[in-house]
């Protein structure tokens, strides 16, 4: 399972499959009551692959913390989100000892667990490290877009849009050039390379 294809929605609980991508947000799938509802691109959405722990060695990918999880307990459930905050800290800090306390919250740890027990209900602990996207020779705008349409077509279509602006800005300059070369001839030639220069 691809952690990249399973998400968290702000405001709503759980976790959801992404299914499809739609004109104006995603289709996905609850894991929770296996219901699908669309997600509109204003809503924040988080794919599982982009979220990481803050610890005091730099970032560590949710997907290895899952793993220490899954390790520690030995597949089984975990200690649950609903305990007491000095029991969770307790707990997170056996699991990543060098985790930063002071940036990583109690409601951030019962996230962890809750996620772990929610996919590991669903059978779904064997984690798929993410593979690199690979880059088109002709200009690497493939795979972008194939990130980008994951989870949010906004972002892609404000990249097509720049990517055509730029396309058209040479158009643009084509025509100054036959101007230059007609008045060549004639004496007020020279005028027209000052005001050149000065743009």
């Amino acid at each position: 399972m691809a952690l990249k294809d399973i998400m968290a929605v702000s405001g709503q609980p759980g976790l959801f499959r992404f299914l499809s991508q739609g004109r104006n947000g995603i289709i996905v799938e609850s894991l929770v009551d296996g219901k699908r509802s669309h997600i509109s691109t204003s809503a924040k959405v988080s794919a599982l692959s982009d979220i990481s722990i803050f610890t005091n060695s730099g970032d560590k990918p949710l997907r290895e913390v899952l793993e220490l999880i899954k390790n520690k307990e030995g597949g089984k459930p975990t200690i649950s989100h609903k305990a007491e905050g000095e029991e969770l800290k307790k707990y997170f800090t056996q699991l990543l000892p060098d985790y930063d306390d002071q940036k990583v919250y109690v409601s951030d740890i019962k996230k962890v667990v809750a996620w772990y027990n929610l996919l590991q209900s669903k059978d779904m602990l064997d984690f798929k490290e993410e593979e690199p996207e690979e880059v088109n020779a002709a200009g690497g705008e493939e795979a972008t877009d194939k990130q980008d349409t994951d989870i949010n077509t906004g972002v892609k279509k404000e990249q097509l849009k720049v990517s055509e602006g730029k396309a058209k800005q040479p158009v643009a300059k084509k025509p100054t050039t036959p101007k230059a070369k007609a008045t060549a001839t004639k004496e007020p030639a020279a005028k027209s390379r000052i005001r050149q220069k000065k743009t």
